[in-house]
């Protein structure tokens, strides 16, 4: 019984340390065929692909601009969230104001 124990548990052990190698990469298919990606090369890969966010961003002082088109007289408050800017204020007629921009486009996405 003890034989049939240790014997199951070396094989379920031998199992375990025989598929790590197998997580450490992957494979592509694209135009090019078949590869087989190493942690180097698909991090590599991934920063060619992916531009960085902090290029293509606006600026607050953007935002302050496209609220002021908006409407918005007096700024109270600018509060830049993950993907947008929050513009607080005041408009002409003296009423509370919000607007939402998105921070990659300077798109208005809302005004309250």
């Amino acid at each position: 019984m003890k034989a049939k124990l240790l014997a199951l548990g070396l094989l379920a052990a031998s199992s375990v340390i025989a598929s790590q190698p197998s997580f450490a990469q992957g494979i592509e298919i694209g135009p090019n065929g078949v590869r087989v990606l190493t942690p180097e090369t698909r991090d590599r890969d991934r920063d060619m692909r992916r531009p960085m966010r902090q290029e293509r961003e606006i600026s607050e002082r953007q935002a302050v601009r496209i609220a002021r088109s908006e409407g918005l007289s007096e700024v109270d408050s600018v509060t830049k969230t993950r993907s947008q800017y929050r513009v607080a204020g005041v408009d002409r007629r003296g009423d509370d104001i919000r607007v939402d921009i998105d921070r990659f486009t300077g798109e208005v996405l809302r005004v309250r």
